[in-house]
C-alpha cells in the first residue's frame, strides 16, 4: 500500500503483456524521483525513476530499446511510429500534458483496454490509471499522442 495515497501497488492485469521471466519487483514498487533527464540516470532503476525512465525500462523488459529521450524529443523521434488515439495497442507510449504540446509531457505505457501504467509524483510508485483518470487532472488533461517502438 502506498503510504502517500493509499493506492495498492501495481499488480499486472491478466490481459496485460507479461515479459519473459515475469514482472520484476521494481516494476511494481520503484519510487518516483523526478527532475533528471531519463538518460542521465546512473543509479539502478530500483533507486527511483521519473516517468520517462520508468516507461523506457518497462519497454526494455519486452525487448524494445528506446532512446533516452525527454518527452519532447520522444515526440519528434522519427524512429517511433506516431499512433492515433483509436489505434493505441499494448506497449505504446502515451503522452499527457496540460496542453497538446509534447514539451514537459508525462509518459506512460498503454497496457490493456483503458489501462495505462505510469509513474508519477502524485502516487509515488507505479500506478494504473484509465483515460478518465488522466483527463480528470489538469496537468494530464490533454492527450498529446502515442508513440510505438517495435522490438
Amino acid at each position: 500500500m502506498c503510504p502517500l495515497c493509499g493506492e495498492r501497488p501495481v499488480i499486472p492485469d491478466v490481459q496485460w503483456p507479461v515479459p519473459d521471466g515475469g514482472w520484476p519487483a521494481w516494476a511494481r514498487m520503484v519510487p518516483y524521483r523526478g527532475g533528471r533527464h531519463p538518460g542521465a540516470a546512473a543509479d539502478p532503476i530500483t533507486e527511483g525513476a521519473n516517468c520517462q525512465r520508468y516507461a523506457y525500462e518497462v519497454l526494455e523488459l519486452f525487448g524494445r530499446r528506446v532512446p533516452r529521450h525527454r518527452s519532447s524529443e520522444l515526440w519528434l523521434d522519427p524512429s517511433a511510429k506516431t499512433v492515433a488515439h483509436g489505434e493505441v495497442t499494448p506497449l505504446d507510449l502515451v503522452l499527457f500534458n496540460r496542453t497538446a504540446q509534447p514539451y514537459g509531457a508525462h509518459v506512460g505505457l498503454y497496457m490493456a483496454p483503458d489501462r495505462i501504467l505510469h509513474l508519477c509524483a502524485e502516487i509515488g510508485i507505479p500506478a494504473v490509471w484509465t483515460w478518465a483518470d488522466f483527463a480528470s487532472r489538469a496537468r494530464y488533461a490533454a492527450f498529446v499522442g502515442a508513440k510505438r517502438y517495435l522490438p
